[in-house]
């Protein structure tokens, strides 16, 4: 199991001077204004946020390893990665205030790194899920978890860019990400970023990794939007699957053509978009939608920021050498 998926991106680093000051000091207290509250120091709104937070935050402790999950409602739901549960059905939940309960696997969504699990036993306190669709850059976020087991560990940063698409790099595609500058630490997947409001704002999935120094890259971290997991979530919780993933699909199973570009359509699905728009097994995708396809991350990052129902070109090459641009109407993904 992936404690915490890594998310591949090349980081430049440049050194910023720093103007030191003699003499005499002063001590400053920030305030932050919070909607419906007023003006309150930093200190005081991150003590109130995290004394709201973190009794919803649990760590998960599976066969592979450790990570966060956030009490999703009073039925002992929990929700947190998909890459965290991995492919284990029971589980071991560690609550705030220390109590160690038996969980089962209730469903999981790899295409959006989400799953849930539910409590055998115990009680805990269900967080609230914001509206991340009002969310605005520059927002101060706190990130609750158990990084390195650590129990209500805490980050601290701002939202710095809303709508990332960003990939796993295992062909899953998080659309919509939150990017935060809070660190994401190992362990800290599937655990909390939460605005000054106290609300669950993200679930913690991704830190960025630096290819040219290697190791993550500070202050780059994305994290699935509160408002993907109030969709998906009550899914798997009513039927252990999701029915309306809202993901564009082409019904077609794919192998990367290792040095070479395109990727090579190994099945395709009988009567799926694909298979009206007249793709064979043995044709090579090199576009879709006038976007070069080099892999299938490439081709499942370029749908991540499409929608069912929408007709696009797809550019092939048969498997006697001619090529072809079709128009295919995209399919929703069945999860």
């Amino acid at each position: 199991m992936r404690a915490l998926a890594a998310l591949v991106a090349v980081v430049a680093l440049a050194g910023i001077p720093l103007a030191g000051c003699g003499g005499s000091s002063s001590t400053t207290t920030t305030t932050v204004t919070v909607p419906g509250r007023g003006t309150e120091s930093v200190e005081a709104a991150f003590e109130r946020v995290i004394g709201a937070v973190s009794p919803s935050v649990v760590l998960i402790e599976t066969p592979g390893g450790l990570g966060s999950g956030v009490v999703f409602d009073g039925a002992g739901n929990i929700v947190t990665n998909a890459h965290v549960v991995g492919s284990s059905k029971t589980f071991t939940v560690t609550l705030s205030r220390g109590d160690r309960h038996p969980a089962k696997l209730v469903g999981t969504d790899p295409l959006d790194d989400l799953a849930v699990i539910r409590l055998e036993s115990g009680s805990a306190h269900p967080a609230v899920f914001a509206d991340s669709s009002k969310l605005s850059v520059g927002q101060l976020t706190l990130a609750v978890g158990n990084p390195l087991g650590l129990r209500s560990s805490v980050t601290d940063g701002i939202i710095s860019s809303l709508g990332r698409t960003v990939s796993e790099g295992n062909g899953v595609v998080i659309s919509a990400a939150i990017q935060t500058s809070a660190s994401i630490n190992p362990g800290n997947s599937g655990g909390a970023l939460a605005d000054l409001d106290g609300q669950v704002i993200g679930i913690p999935t991704l830190a960025a990794t630096d290819q040219q120094l290697g190791g993550q890259a500070p202050g780059i971290g994305f994290a699935i939007p509160s408002s993907a997991v109030k969709r998906i979530a009550p899914q798997l919780i009513s039927s252990g699957r999701v029915t309306r993933s809202g993901h564009a699909y082409l019904g077609i199973g794919l192998t990367t053509r290792i040095g070479q570009p395109g990727v090579l359509v190994a099945s395709v699905v009988k009567n799926g978009p694909a298979d009206r728009a007249g793709v064979q097994r043995g044709d090579v995708l090199t576009a879709l939608d006038g976007k070069p396809v080099r892999s299938g991350d490439e081709l499942a990052t370029i749908l991540a920021g499409l929608k069912p129902g929408q007709t696009v070109s797809l550019a092939v090459t048969h498997a006697d050498g001619s090529n072809a641009m079709l128009q295919i109407k995209l399919g929703e993904n069945p999860g």
